[in-house]
């Protein structure tokens, strides 16, 4: 199990690197990052340029064990911030549709990554460590429970759009509709099987086995045939789901340190 956390942490690691890769190239902050664009920041060039710097390093001092555990509660820490101050503010000051849960997804993705980086910062410990490491160390629980939601609400969202959902299934494989709703019945019942402890180990190692899956048939194909202009955030997505099977297998690892 040791090793499958390992190995999800490497995950997450590179997908981290990875959104940084585009956030310099195509000079625009990640999709998921702030609500939009222009809110409360300018999409300044030099700004993406350090941003995605960060992403960069930040990805590689988790893959290479470089003082993972402090970069991880800093890189959660900022996430769920973002979060907090402004997700959550231009929801409900400026977005008039803040009910629909589709307009959530981007802000859970984020949480999501926050949820993961706490999870990963909890598998190390500091041979010095501080009143912060130690108080932010005792959040791995709330880390999963953190991944845990958004993962439960992308599910609800695959019964809620299953059209649209069932557009992201390849042509080559039959049935849409019926793997749309495997699919959201799968992540909604992962999301509560780590949230109330039923067979958590099982479900996270087969809910990071079936996001990996997408990754390769359903993420990187898109990216590949994607138009130029669409091929950052086709990029961003593809990570993202490579992140979110690396949380799942972290999670899978580290069941006794959780629960």
């Amino acid at each position: 199990m040791e090793k499958l956390s390992d190995t999800g942490r490497i995950f997450y690691g590179i997908a981290i690197a990875g959104i940084g890769f585009p956030t310099i190239y195509y000079k625009v902050f990640p999709y998921i990052l702030f609500p939009t664009q222009d809110f409360m920041i300018s999409n300044h060039v030099i700004l993406t340029y350090i941003l995605g710097t960060l992403f960069i390093l930040v990805g590689v001092c988790i893959v290479l064990e470089k003082k993972t555990r402090p970069v991880s509660l800093l890189f959660g820490t900022v996430l769920l911030l973002i979060f907090c101050f402004f997700y959550i503010p231009y929801q409900f000051m400026v977005n008039s549709n803040y009910m629909h849960l589709a307009e959530w997804e981007n802000a859970e993705k984020e949480l999501a990554l926050a949820g993961g980086a706490f999870v990963i910062a909890g598998c190390f410990s500091e041979k010095n460590e501080n009143l912060f490491t130690r108080f932010w160390g005792k959040f791995m629980r709330v880390g999963a429970i953190m991944f845990s939601i958004p993962i439960i609400s992308f599910g609800i969202l695959h019964f809620l759009l299953t059209k649209e959902a069932s557009t992201l299934v390849p042509s080559w494989i039959p049935g849409p509709i019926f793997w749309t709703y495997f699919a959201g019945a799968a992540l909604m019942g992962s999301g509560f099987a780590i949230i109330f402890k039923i067979k958590p180990g099982l479900i996270t190692t087969l809910l990071g086995t079936m996001i990996f899956i997408w990754f390769i048939i359903l993420h990187i194909p898109r990216v590949i045939v994607s138009p130029v202009a669409d091929r950052g955030d086709e990029v961003t997505s593809a990570f993202l789901a490579l992140a979110f099977s690396g949380i799942s297998f972290v999670i899978a690892g580290a069941i006794k340190k959780i629960f």
